[in-house]
């Protein structure tokens, strides 16, 4: 398999990952949040957690590279071109 599409897929693999963990853990403390830890808390935490994570993975799939690219830039500016 081509280095460049191991990077394509790991891209994905990453923002697979990275739009669920943060899904879970944001839906999570927003439910908590606006209803309290109360009876049903997490069958209003499920179907909160899936539509964050529909909306989270192509976005964090088209906003890492940017988002990295950013990173990048922000650290030649504090730090140098040799870092």
């Amino acid at each position: 398999m081509s280095s460049y599409r191991v990077t394509r897929i790991r891209r994905l693999v990453f923002a697979f990952y990275m739009s669920g963990i943060m899904s879970l853990l944001m839906s999570g403390i927003i439910t908590l949040i606006n209803t309290g830890l109360t009876e049903g808390f997490f069958s209003r935490w499920g179907p909160a957690f899936l539509v964050a994570w529909v909306v989270a993975f192509p976005l964090v799939t088209f906003i890492a590279p940017f988002a990295s690219d950013l990173a990048d830039r922000t650290m030649i500016r504090l730090f140098g071109e040799d870092g």
